[in-house]
């Protein structure tokens, strides 16, 4: 019996990819751990479900799509290395990223900081300008698409793959895209195009600086009308640390109407990298001004006529003033040099004359992070760039690691060294929720979303629906560290008991109807052919008697009618008399 996707754990498929985990699982498809035995290298398997695998068309679509998102190749996209399919298996091989959603690092952090916001955003616009290009929209872009490195870096997820899951949507009359997300377009059942998922890019945008959502409602049709109207309150209303020119982007790019929003991504990245380098002209114009001009210019009196100047008096102003015009080009030449002097000495002769300052990078590792950035020695000297990683093992806000390493020899410069800090957010407990008779992929999901890991274990039921959820451990409702693993209880079904097929030959039909209700089996039909044995009784039985066989198992019984009758001699008629003449 087929108890699920569980029957691939253990399995090699291709004698390639040996499946080792399941790590995530959705309404089209299973994800796998598996290992490229070829390669040795770790990759993330997604096989379709098995329902869905037996639909040609759906196969083909699966193919098609699979196939043109493994031509995508960009660093801010996860990658697609295999596209594989047989009789009854259809998976595509993928990078297997180590790191966590956005939508869990919100979750973690909150209100990100904007210039934190906007490093992301410029990688998710690039990721879509590469896939446009390409001819693939996304469809579905939202956090729990969209993977973070611990190195800060974005990996968009599913490129293609919504299309496929908007197609099954599509077949249960259900509205394409997470509705949080979807375009006006989407919401109104029209065909999505590039300028989709900008919008969706723009609501991602939104949540990331405010820390909510720009539409909300009690259903989903309440929000989707709201996405339609489009009257989102202003982000610096939430949150006024927002620059302006940010949120004007940010608003034009999930604006309602799709012909006033960004009509490509290449347009809305260039307006964010105009806006970065804005910011970093800004800083670095503050950091070197170091005085303030009022710009006020003195008063002077109005000189008057004061009369014709004699010929001697000329003469010596005359004079007078070639002097004063050789001195002062003489010391306009002398503070010229002294100036072009500086400049070499500042941006190349200190270097080729004095050996440049260096530093051996301290260990921060293990440090509370809230005391080395405020650790006034360090300020000027680092640049900290920060990551949060979910670790229940280590103390929250102490430093789990750094880029660079403790130890280098780093040399010193003006704008601080650059050192990347991994932060433990600590253990942080949530309740279990409540997953007891849900589906298996509804069951993960719910739980991966509260911050769980999720194990996944069978066994028979007789009163929970196959694949459904019987238990978990720990129970629902009762609090458990954030990252660690929930154990969950998936039924197979009703146990298989078997009996032992009775002998029904010789016994009367209705006796031997009798025997198999007795034990349980199901009594299909009767044949009923000549034989040598007893008129009535049964011959012969489809199951030999003996063999073990599943309760309820249909069984045929033949009964004889007797031996075929042996047809009487013709009669012969008695001779006729003849009379004589």
């Amino acid at each position: 019996m087929d108890t699920g996707m569980d029957k691939y754990l253990g399995t090699t498929l291709d004698d390639r990819y040996e499946i080792l985990e399941i790590i995530g699982a959705g309404g089209m498809a299973v994800v796998y751990k598996a290992t490229d035995l070829r390669l040795n290298r770790f990759v993330a398997v997604k096989i379709l479900r098995d329902e869905l695998a037996r639909d040609e068309e759906f196969r083909a679509r699966f193919q098609t799509e699979a196939q043109a998102v493994a031509m995508l190749s960009h660093p801010n996209i996860v990658s697609v290395y295999d596209v594989s399919h047989s009789d009854d298996v259809e998976y595509i091989v993928m990078e297997l990223i180590e790191g966590v959603t956005l939508m869990q690092y919100m979750l973690k952090k909150g209100v990100l900081g904007w210039k934190e916001a906007l490093h992301f955003a410029v990688q998710i616009s690039k990721a879509l300008e590469h896939a446009h290009e390409k001819g693939i929209v996304h469809r579905d872009i939202k956090p729990q698409n969209i993977m973070l490195l611990r190195d800060g870096t974005i990996k968009v997820a599913d490129f293609g793959i919504a299309a496929l899951e908007s197609a099954q949507e599509q077949r249960s009359s259900q509205t394409v895209g997470s509705v949080h997300y979807i375009a006006p377009e989407q919401a109104k059942g029209e065909q999505p195009d590039t300028r989709s998922d900008i919008y969706s890019l723009g609501v991602v945008m939104y949540e990331m600086l405010t820390g909510s959502m720009p539409y909300d409602g009690e259903t989903a049709e309440q929000i989707a009308l709201k996405h339609i109207t489009g009257n989102a309150v202003p982000p610096q209303e939430l949150n006024p640390d927002i620059p302006d020119e940010l949120a004007r982007i940010t608003l034009k790019a999930m604006n309602a109407g799709i012909n006033d929003r960004y009509q490509s991504a290449a347009e809305l990245l260039s307006d964010l990298e105009a806006f970065r380098k804005l910011q970093a002209s800004r800083r670095a114009s503050s950091e070197d001004l170091t005085e303030d001009y009022d710009g006020i210019i003195p008063d002077v009196e109005p000189i008057g006529r004061t009369g014709e100047m004699t010929k001697a008096k000329y003469a010596r102003r005359r004079k007078r003033s070639k002097k004063v015009s050789i001195m002062s080009g003489a010391a306009g030449v002398l503070i010229f040099m002294i100036a072009i002097f500086v400049f070499l000495w500042n941006y190349w002769l200190r270097d080729i004359f004095s050996a440049a300052e260096r530093i051996e990078l301290p260990n921060f590792v293990g440090q509370n992070y809230e005391s080395v950035v405020n650790d006034s020695s360090y300020k000027g000297l680092y640049a900290f760039t920060v990551t949060y990683s979910i670790d229940p093992t280590i103390p929250e806000g102490e430093i789990i690691s750094q880029d660079p390493e403790a130890g280098r020899s780093m040399m010193i410069v003006p704008e601080g060294i650059e050192v990347t800090l991994t932060v433990s957010t600590g253990v942080r407990e949530a309740q279990v929720p409540d997953v007891l008779n849900r589906s298996y992929s509804e069951a993960t999901l719910m739980l991966q979303n509260a911050g769980f890991k999720v194990d996944p274990q069978y066994a028979s039921s007789d009163t929970v629906t196959e694949g459904y959820i019987i238990s978990t451990d720990p129970a629902p409702g009762e609090p458990l560290a954030e990252g660690s693993t929930v154990f969950i209880t998936i039924s197979s079904g009703p146990v298989e008991h078997t009996v032992s097929m009775p002998n029904l030959v010789g016994y009367t039909e209705s006796e031997a109807i009798s025997i198999l209700h007795s034990n349980n089996l199901v009594y299909a039909d009767t044949t009923f052919i000549e034989s040598d044995q007893e008129k009535g009784t049964v011959i012969r039985q489809s199951i030999n008697a003996y063999e073990d066989v599943p309760e309820r198992t249909r069984i045929y019984i033949w009964v004889s009618t007797g031996p075929a009758e042996t047809p009487a001699p013709p009669a012969t008629e008695p001779p006729s008399d003849q009379e004589g003449g």
